[in-house]
């Protein structure tokens, strides 16, 4: 099943609702991934650009991206999934790029 990251971030409405009734978002978020056929693997807060991040398997990317957009239709939070990919399926990227750069023919060349 393919992996995915989402990054997401809260607006200020939704860090008002979070301080005053804090909740357990893991159980939220994996219910929303197992209710689309996946699996949560982990969910963890973070400083920076996105307030955290969620780790999850999803049957195909039709099914990740429909998480996003039922999570984000709330108004309250922006998340959008990122496919992630394993060392064989790096190394597949890597020998398609290979066979597309040899018959690219670059702009002006």
């Amino acid at each position: 099943m393919p992996k995915y990251v989402a990054f997401f971030s809260y607006t200020s409405e939704g860090w008002r609702q979070m301080i005053e009734n804090p909740g357990d978002r893991a159980a939220a978020a994996r219910k929303v991934v197992e209710g689309l056929g996946g699996t949560m693997e982990c969910l963890y807060w973070m400083t920076g650009e996105h307030d955290g991040l969620v780790i999850f398997d999803a049957p195909d990317h039709v099914s990740a991206a429909a998480a996003s957009v039922g999570v984000t239709s709330s108004g309250l939070i922006t998340s959008k999934p990122h496919r992630l990919l394993d060392m064989d399926e790096a190394a597949a990227l890597l020998d398609k790029a290979r066979a597309v750069v040899a018959g690219y023919q670059r702009p002006g060349g």
